[in-house]
């Protein structure tokens, strides 16, 4: 498995929590997501640190933000894009 850079896990984070604020029990479907080259790799390292939650409905999969780790992902992010620093909250 290829190492998957951290900005793509950031920026993958950053559209997952920015517009529609998929937080806890509000889903975004992968779908949305296919611009990401390494999309599968990606969610695997996020969903095994606990950052993201996978559900698989009968005809989609979708992803939300764990509002547990808010302050860490926000922190991520703001990390490795440092130009939205205090965008999001």
């Amino acid at each position: 498995m290829k190492k998957i850079d951290d900005l793509e896990k950031a920026q993958l984070l950053f559209k997952l929590v920015r517009g529609k604020k998929n937080w806890g029990a509000c889903y975004d479907r992968l779908e949305h997501f296919k611009r990401f080259q390494n999309l599968d790799n990606i969610i695997k390292e996020l969903a095994k640190i606990g950052w993201i939650t996978l559900t698989k409905k009968t005809k989609l999969k979708a992803i939300s933000a764990n509002p547990k780790f808010k302050k860490k992902i926000i922190e991520f992010i703001e990390d490795k894009m440092p130009y939205l620093k205090g965008e999001l909250k």
